[in-house]
């Protein structure tokens, strides 16, 4: 499917209809969809995530006998009909109005990813009557009417040219609380099954938000049972992302970042599902243009295939739940309420229309300077997050990893945070330690971690670990310059620094950043856990810039095959391989300034020609140029 493929870009929007929000199938009005969707296309927006309500396509009542038995189940008061359809307890009738949806959806050229079990939206749970009080996640029964459900609705559509892929449901992990990660698993491949024996062409989308690598909520059993992972990414509602005014760096850099650590960590495609800034308080719409703007040039840069507003239409009108209930399920529309755009609109159709006009047609994947690798016991998303932002800023692009999987060759791997004393195997460290001794770089930095080996890795001797509250200031030193940063340690070490270089000391003089030779590669140790620390800061990611040198300085050790480097720490750079002799450059400005950029190329490249823009780079906005070699 198009949309899979690297180095294609989708833009488009998640719907209910003008009128009626999540009440759409009940108060059917086609007349109104087509002419929502008429808007949107107008509007050059040609993917739309939809939602087929679970208790309207599966309006099945249970009614009780003698001592509150079951004894049957019904539509209503009437028996189910004698119909495949029927016995599944699916309606025709909500069928044929998708089937509307579906033909309006063709007229104006849109594509649709269908949310199939919608028993979660907006802040509100809908089940069909006879499910209500159940476990939807783990409750036998539930999970059978939804499996005749999906087959049901998945055959019906199965030759639905407009259809481009099947989601399992809309964050189905809000469906009900459940137990073990083998709970979610358990109806994840119930439903994925479902969809398969039905359709074995589409691709399956998970569709689920808030996942980790580890724990009920798992990145790699979602991938493992779907074709395509999927992020939500609202700064509002992930940890240490609303620090931040949305239009700059930090928070900018969340939906990048976590899409990236979901495919990383599950080696499956990811993209932004849906995402919004949840109304004007916290941004107005020039501000959630720019912060829309900005996002959009990041992922494309960093091949994360689609783009995904929440939602088409403004909801303020509504005055049923969930829209009485919460103040960030009323203002999130593309159109307000007259119908008249947003300027966030303005921004999503002028990307669709660069990206199918960009002239080298599909952007090349970006050049990656080493794996961050996550482990166990630790806040993996912080970590994770942080150490995107820092590389970034340090001019370093990163994949992700987990410490149990098998690693690709990388001139630079980076393990944040270490926690505990089980973050990594011994035989997936000695694998990793074999790479260093070929040559990469390995960087460690420790939160409350223990690691063995320690003196023949570090060069250095332990003289006593002990507890510690609060912060400490170290000084780092690089090339004779010093600059100080202010860390968290809940652990310090006195070390003695046998064979090790120190580039890092506390105000006592002790060693906290050290530098070994490993084989043919370096180790290199900072004995605080930096990344949790910034993830743990308030305020802008430019205000602590100094966090971001201590990346600057692993570059020495890690070789680059990059041709371009850029001196603004608030600015993005991603380098493009289009052949041996030419590269494409794309610089984001995640900052509402304007930027001024130097560009610093290796001997032997050029600037050919700029495909966007110059080097004065606007606020919240992407210069694209062609390097070559002479």
């Amino acid at each position: 499917m198009e949309f899979l493929e690297s180095g294609t870009f989708r833009v488009g929007c998640n719907y209910w209809a003008s009128h009626a929000g999540t009440n759409m199938w009940r108060d059917w009005r086609p007349d109104v969809v087509e002419a929502d969707f008429a808007r949107l296309a107008s509007h050059n927006i040609r993917l739309v995530r939809v939602f087929p309500l679970w208790p309207d396509f599966q309006p099945i009542t249970a009614l009780y006998g003698n001592s509150g038995l079951l004894q049957e189940y019904r539509m209503g008061e009437e028996p189910l009909p004698d119909t495949p359809l029927g016995q599944a307890g699916v309606s025709e009738e909500a069928l044929e109005k998708f089937a509307q949806l579906c033909a309006l959806g063709k007229k104006y050229g849109l594509q649709l990813i269908v949310g199939l079990v919608t028993g979660w939206m907006s802040g509100r749970l809908y089940v069909p009557p006879a499910l209500s009080g159940k476990n939807i996640i783990q409750d036998p029964t539930a999970i059978m009417w939804q499996v005749r459900y999906v087959r049901s609705f998945v055959r019906y559509f199965q030759q639905e040219p407009t259809i481009l892929a099947w989601d399992l449901g809309n964050e189905c992990n809000c469906l009900a609380q459940f137990d073990t990660p083998e709970a979610l698993y358990v109806w994840s491949a119930s439903i994925a099954g479902a969809i398969r024996m039905e359709d074995s062409v589409r691709p399956i989308v998970s569709g689920m938000h808030g996942l980790l690598p580890e724990g009920k909520w798992n990145i790699r059993q979602q991938a493992e049972l779907t074709d395509v992972l999927t992020t939500h990414p609202y700064p509002l509602f992930t940890p240490w992302c609303d620090a931040a005014p949305i239009n700059t760096l930090r928070t900018e850099f969340h939906g990048t970042a976590e899409t990236l650590f979901y495919r990383g960590i599950g080696k499956k495609p990811c993209f932004v599902e849906e995402t919004g800034t949840l109304g004007p308080m916290m941004g107005d719409e020039e501000t959630a243009a720019a912060f829309a703007r900005t996002c959009l040039y990041s992922l494309w840069a960093h091949d994360c295939r689609a783009y995904l507003w929440w939602c088409a239409n403004e909801q303020i009108d509504l005055s049923f739940a969930p829209y009485d209930w919460c103040v960030i399920e009323r203002e999130l529309g593309l159109f307000r309420s007259d119908h008249s755009p947003k300027p966030v609109l303005r921004e999503l159709e002028a990307f669709s229309r660069f990206v199918e006009n960009f002239a080298p047609g599909k952007l090349p994947p970006r050049m990656v300077d080493g794996i961050c690798v996550l482990t166990r016991g630790q806040d993996s998303w912080a970590n994770a997050y942080m150490s995107f932002v820092l590389a970034k800023q340090a001019g370093l692009d990163l994949e992700f990893a987990y410490s149990d999987q098998q690693l690709p060759d990388a001139p630079l791997y980076l393990m944040p945070g270490i926690c505990g004393d089980a973050a990594i195997s011994a035989h997936r460290m000695r694998e990793l330690l074999a790479k260093v001794e070929q040559g990469a770089c390995l960087y460690l930095s420790l939160d409350d971690g223990l690691l063995s080996g320690f003196e023949a890795l570090f060069g250095a001797r332990s003289k006593g670990r002990f507890r510690f509250s609060g912060e400490e200031t170290i000084y780092v030193s690089v090339d004779g310059d010093s600059f100080p940063l202010c860390l968290q340690a809940p652990f310090r070490l006195k070390l003695e620094a046998e064979k090790a270089a120190v580039f890092a000391r506390d105000g006592e003089g002790n060693p906290v950043g050290l530098v070994h030779p490993y084989g043919k590669g370096h180790l290199v140790l900072l004995t605080a856990p930096l990344e949790r620390t910034v993830a743990q800061r308030q305020g802008r990611m430019e205000e602590a810039s100094g966090y971001h040198r201590v990346y600057q300085y692993l570059k020495r050790f890690a070789a680059s095959e990059k041709a371009a480097q850029i001196d603004r720490p608030n600015v993005g750079l991603t380098e493009h391989p289009v052949d041996d002799s030419r590269r494409l450059l794309v610089l984001v400005n995640y900052d509402p300034e304007p930027a001024e950029v130097a560009l610093h190329l290796r001997h032997g490249w050029n600037i050919s020609r700029f495909l966007k823009g110059s080097m004065t780079i606007p606020g919240n906005d992407c210069a694209i140029l062609e390097i070559c070699t002479v």
